[in-house]
């Protein structure tokens, strides 16, 4: 499975059961194939505009998420602070696991595409950073190398 140069992230492969004649089904379990206990989730539909940005945020600290593209495609735009990645998701079954710290940007979806995200806690707008210079002051303390 591929690796990202950037921190806090990895990609999470779900169990794809069944055939092409009767389809499959692929299934998460919160402290099993998830690797936290699952308190929100949330999808992103309807996005008519094919330059449509979302995301353009990052998660202070004890916020999880993984984000699955169950229909269509999307593009993921990672930064750590430090390194930068990009990924395009569109198996169903594949998920991508951004943890704290991590600026992440979602661009060219697909007319079709919805993407069903679970999150390892309640909403809470405190534990977002939205302004990209202060994200960069925010990794900067926490980088040790």
């Amino acid at each position: 499975m591929r690796e990202f140069k950037v921190r806090n992230c990895k990609l999470i492969e779900l169990p794809k059961i069944g055939d092409r004649e009767r389809g499959y089904l692929s299934f998460m379990e919160s402290l099993r194939n998830i690797p936290f206990e699952i308190k929100r989730v949330y999808y992103i539909y309807g996005i008519e505009d094919p330059s449509a940005v979302r995301g353009e945020h990052a998660h202070k600290e004890n916020l999880e998420q993984i984000f699955f593209c169950i229909n269509g495609s999307v593009t993921f735009l990672l930064d750590d602070g430090e390194n930068k990645d990009k990924y395009e998701l569109k198996d169903p079954n594949i998920g991508i696991y951004i943890g704290p710290g991590v600026w992440h940007t979602l661009v060219n979806f697909s007319k079709d595409a919805i993407i069903l995200v679970v999150a390892s806690d309640y909403y809470t707008e405190e534990l977002y950073i939205r302004d990209y210079n202060k994200f960069l002051e925010h990794v900067k303390g926490r980088v040790k190398r």
